[in-house]
């Protein structure tokens, strides 16, 4: 005897959607102003997410075992992704629910717990409890960041962040811990006992947390390659990269920090203007 005969047909029509042994994803879109059911996701760019968080989770098991430098790469390649996906899904029209909700939860591995883990591993577990406490709040600011992004989707000014965006604070994390690795010789070692590195590290990891669920504005670029610029822009972007690739590390951090500073200027004249 099938029970659905006394449901009310919307109920019945969802049970219906989901029975089975395996499971199916139904999302409910309005298409052409109607609401229609569609089963399935979006192949293309949900393959690129979770090669995302498989780069992620590589990251967390090479810190375990010691291989950081790896672990930086990893976050990295990551973040490469990342921005390939969204990219993906809107040149495809493949846009969705369950694909913001996978990026996130990839997002919240890949740029919270992994650079977390990272930064623990390389300096912080000499500090003790209080090295853990920093590399999760550093983890739990990326979930909060992340959070906060779903509900204001579409309530917020797309031209700009607010708060630092998680996959730049990962990079910020992972170029420094690239850069203590590769130069050593005057940064010093870290992580083989209590001293001045470890305690910069551990503020730095707070630091980049915090600036995560800021409400400090920074310009997104979403609309920046749909602008034309001067042709100086151009020349200015080969200098850089010039600059990056002479020591990439250092390049990656040193722009991840104007970056990063850059936010308040344009917090500053965002208020000043509407003074």
């Amino acid at each position: 005897m099938n029970n659905n005969n006394h449901l009310p047909d919307n109920i019945a029509h969802h049970d219906d959607d989901h029975d089975g042994i395996t499971f199916e994803v139904v999302e409910r879109e309005a298409i052409d102003g109607r609401k229609q059911v569609r089963r399935g996701v979006y192949l293309v760019p949900n393959l690129i997410t979770t090669a995302s968080m498989l780069s992620a989770f590589f990251s967390i098991v090479a810190s375990s075992e010691g291989r950081l430098h790896q672990a930086c790469l990893a976050i990295f390649l990551s973040a490469i992704l990342d921005g390939m996906d969204g990219r993906a899904a809107r040149m495809l029209n493949a846009q969705s629910p369950f694909g913001e909700q996978f990026d996130s939860l990839a997002d919240c591995i890949a740029f919270g717990l992994a650079p977390a883990i990272l930064v623990y591993h390389f300096a912080l577990h000499e500090l003790g409890r209080f090295g853990l406490a920093c590399a999760f709040v550093f983890a739990a600011c990326a979930a909060f960041r992340l959070a906060r992004f779903n509900v204001q989707i579409g309530a917020v000014d797309k031209k700009y962040f607010i708060g630092l965006a998680s996959p730049l604070a990962a990079i910020l994390v992972a170029s420094s811990v690239m850069v203590a690795i590769d130069h050593a010789d005057w940064v010093g070692s870290i992580g083989q006992s209590v001293g001045v590195g470890e305690i910069v590290f551990a503020a730095w990891t707070v630091v980049c947390g915090l600036l995560m669920v800021s409400n400090v504005k920074y310009y997104s670029f979403k609309e920046f390659d749909r602008q034309k610029v001067p042709f100086v822009a151009l020349i200015v972007g080969v200098l850089i990269m010039g600059v990056v690739l002479y020591d990439i590390p250092v390049g990656v951090l040193a722009i991840g920090v104007i970056y990063a500073l850059s936010g308040f200027w344009t917090t500053f004249m965002a208020k000043k203007d509407k003074a």
